[in-house]
């Protein structure tokens, strides 16, 4: 089996994001619409959709610009299953395996810390999806992966549709059985998750108002909920 040569460049430019795009259509739908001097991936009636595979950085300016008058929805894509494959310098298939890592809906938060404030101003898609992704071998770079650098991402299958509408529904992704006064480790004991990400939720509800610091725990801030 060989992957056309083509194709690694066509993933390169954004095939992800291409696919769930048009996973994401409907008819009566324009694509890459102008409104208030940006280009929208979608727009539904009244609805502005941005698919967004990677950080929200870029998303900051387009929300704050956008009518007020006008819903926006940001798409992200969370991999909860990818299988990577190798290819070779004529496009061969060297090897496929499934990474055992599997992507979580926490996961957005590290996203969210770019505008956490305004969730409400937009709502928040999380797409749980299969993917595939390419490595080509480019000696020197990707030190940890021995060289093999990504070139691109692309869709299997959309497993699950999560929709965060405000700060509210975000705090409620928090583990139900947390202590009344918490800390990050706490969070990433209960949800099964890295430290980090745990971070990044805290500091996300933290500035949405949903979580306040109410004290320490040695060197760790504690929180309650302010709801």
């Amino acid at each position: 089996m060989s992957i056309p040569v083509g194709t690694i460049g066509t993933l390169a430019e954004g095939a992800l994001h291409a696919q769930l795009k048009e996973w994401y259509r409907r008819q009566g739908d324009l694509i890459e619409h102008p409104v208030g001097g940006f280009v929208v991936d979608i727009v539904r009636g009244d609805l502005l959709i941005e698919i967004q595979t990677g950080g929200f950085t870029p998303l900051r300016r387009k929300v704050q610009a956008f009518p007020d008058d006008r819903r926006i929805r940001v798409v992200a894509p969370i991999a909860v299953e990818n299988r990577i494959i190798r290819i070779g310098e004529g496009g061969e298939v060297l090897s496929s395996r499934r990474s055992p890592k599997r992507g979580r809906l926490e996961e957005v938060f590290g996203r969210l810390v770019a505008l956490p404030e305004l969730l409400g101003r937009f709502e928040l898609e999380v797409l749980l999806i299969e993917q595939q992704e390419l490595r080509t071998h480019q000696p020197g770079k990707a030190f940890r992966r021995r060289g093999w650098v990504v070139q691109g991402r692309s869709l299997v299958r959309v497993i699950e549709s999560i929709v965060i509408p405000d700060a509210a529904a975000a705090a409620a992704v928090l583990p139900a059985d947390l202590p009344a006064m918490f800390h990050t480790g706490d969070i990433a004991a209960a949800a099964a998750i890295s430290r980090r990400t745990a971070q990044q939720m805290a500091y996300c509800l933290r500035r949405m108002g949903q979580i306040e610091p109410v004290g320490k725990s040695g060197n760790a801030v504690t929180y309650a909920r302010t709801g």
